[in-house]
């Protein structure tokens, strides 16, 4: 459920994280939720470096590596935080690396037009629902998985590069829009892999923990990642 904005926060989201962490399984949850998202970010930033190899042009190239660059900050950041609320990093990341990794390993672009629709749709889909939790995290740990969520350019420079490539050859089209439902189906199926072997953040989300959440949210959560994956589809020029 999205909060409006100038909606009063209640329950745990109107606290910050010392009030909050007091409770254990809360406490496991965001660290879960935060080693989840800085291996995510350290994987866009190694993928991202590898998407440059592939790019036409050298101002491409260059474009690609300012954006690792800020996902890499964004690890950083991350990294930080957990070191900052006595977590060990590595430790906190490794339960997401597998499922992160298989998901890459099997949506492997062919060309550099695949890796931009991967990087626009898989990320997007990926910050939408950690932004739908967002919503119901305490002030401090929301604030900074907000920051760390901010667009580092590419999505503007994948619709724009997509949408040329698809002017100048419409067939393009076709075979881009199949890539990008295989993504949506891997992205979803590993998020909730994810989700299901964790504990404290599947608790989290289906409220337990988490102020306001029950499984029809959940449902409904996944409907608003969905829609907003259609809407950027057809920004692309694709067929959802």
């Amino acid at each position: 459920m999205e909060t409006p904005d100038n909606a009063t926060p209640t329950g745990i989201a109107a606290e910050d994280w010392a009030t909050a962490s007091a409770e254990p399984q809360y406490r496991a949850a965001v660290i879960d939720l935060l080693g989840a998202l800085a291996y995510g970010e350290l994987a866009a930033f190694e993928r991202l470096a590898e998407d440059a190899k592939l790019a036409p042009t050298l101002a491409d190239k260059a474009e690609l590596a300012k954006m690792a660059s800020a996902e890499f900050h964004h690890f950083e950041q991350l990294r930080d935080r957990l070191a900052a609320v006595d977590a060990e990093p590595t430790a906190a990341m490794e339960p997401f690396a597998k499922a992160l990794d298989d998901f890459h390993r099997l949506t492997a672009p062919s060309d550099w037009l695949e890796g931009l629709v991967k990087a626009y749709v898989g990320d997007s889909i990926a910050s939408d629902f950690y932004r739908e939790v967002a919503a119901r995290l305490d002030s401090d740990t929301r604030g900074l998985v907000l920051a760390v969520l901010d667009d580092t350019g590419h999505g503007n420079f994948a619709v724009e590069k997509v949408r040329a490539a698809i002017d100048a050859d419409p067939r393009v089209g076709g075979r881009l829009a199949l890539w990008a439902r295989r993504l949506m189906g891997e992205a979803l199926s590993q998020a909730q892999r994810v989700v299901a072997e964790r504990d404290a953040l599947s608790t989290m989300l289906v409220g337990g923990v988490a102020d306001g959440f029950d499984l029809a949210e959940v449902g409904r959560m996944f409907s608003r990642i969905t829609e907003a994956h259609t809407k950027r589809m057809a920004a692309l020029g694709l067929a959802a």
